[in-house]
């Protein structure tokens, strides 16, 4: 019993029992200290959106770009036919109109959203009454469904019970309905005119937070240096605002390069392709007609317009780099 209790533990001693602990002790310390630095948590706290992102975009996104090379069709595999479908692509009427539609769309509809969301958000950057009630009010059109939306302005452009014709008329200055979806010209100015009522909260919201974030005192230095309004906005406003306004107006670019769901509800690319966008003619030759390998040729094509209006973003927040502590380049 005595030399039971004198006897030395052999576990201390035992370099093999010993090892199990000193890994998990070592493990530990290395998983603490890799904790406590702030780029392995950050990538950590990462992980789970990167993950989705490859799930959800780079993956559908290589698949796209893949079947764009092939003949594949909906129920038969599809072979490597190289450049063969953009070439085809070329030379189709259909295709070059969406891409004028396209286009046309996005650029009419993007200026004409961003002068009327700067406008509202210079308005409602100002002390007027009832302030928080109308800036929830301008949020409406944004948050409203796409195609609940879209359903209410293809009523509102019906040839036979237009709202704006009836309205026209009785004030005497129409004596006929107006077709708005009937006619090619008319039907592109409709859904323009859809999407700039739905982009313009976007604009004018983000807007009036780079507005808030100018202070006071740059407009009070102007002001005593007798610099009218027109001149406080030009050579204060503008310039403070030109990096938010480069990522609002990528984003509004993007959403409106890229916008299906108020073409496909209002018009479905007719009258005579007429309103046909490059995302609706990817659906209609891919989905509707079958071709997948046709149609993703189309939504990979778009890829390249959709890099421009990044980069052109990436040199305007580069040129006004001096507003982060560097230089204006």
């Amino acid at each position: 019993m005595e030399w039971a209790l004198a006897r030395p533990s052999t576990r201390a001693s035992d370099p093999i029992a010993a090892f199990p602990e000193s890994f998990i002790a070592s493990n530990s310390t290395a998983l603490s200290r890799a904790l406590d630095n702030r780029t392995v948590l950050g990538l950590l706290f990462m992980l789970p959106a990167a993950a989705l992102l490859l799930l959800f975009l780079t993956y559908p996104l290589g698949l796209g770009t893949y079947l764009g090379f092939t003949d594949q069709k909906i129920g038969r595999d599809g072979v490597w036919v190289g450049l063969e479908n953009y070439i085809y692509l070329w030379g189709d009427a259909v295709t070059r109109l969406a891409l004028f539609n396209t286009l046309f769309y996005t650029t009419v509809a993007c200026i004409i959203k961003f002068g009327l969301g700067l406008y509202l958000a210079l308005l409602l950057n100002r002390h007027i009454p009832f302030k928080p009630f109308f800036r929830a009010v301008v949020l409406l059109p944004f948050i409203v469904p796409t195609a609940l939306s879209a359903i209410a302005f293809w009523w509102i452009f019906d040839s036979q019970f237009s709202i704006i014709s009836w309205a026209l008329m009785r004030m005497g200055l129409i004596d006929h309905y107006i077709d708005f979806l009937g006619d090619p010209w008319n039907a592109r100015f409709s859904v323009i005119g859809a999407n700039i009522w739905r982009g313009v909260p976007f604009v004018a919201i983000t807007l009036l937070a780079g507005l808030q974030t100018i202070s006071p005192s740059y407009y009070e230095a102007a002001s005593l240096d007798g610099a009218t309004p027109w001149q406080q906005f030009r050579h204060v406003t503008m310039p403070l605002l030109t990096p938010i306004i480069a990522v609002v107006m990528t984003f509004s670019v993007l959403m409106t390069f890229t916008d299906f769901q108020l073409i496909y509800v209002i018009t479905r690319g007719g009258p005579l392709n007429s309103t046909h966008l490059m995302a609706t003619l990817s659906f209609q030759r891919a989905i509707s007609g079958g071709n997948l390998g046709e149609g993703a040729a189309i939504a990979t094509a778009m890829i390249p317009f959709l890099m421009a209006a990044i980069l052109v973003s990436y040199f305007g927040l580069q040129r006004r780099a001096w507003q982060q502590g560097g230089t204006d380049k």
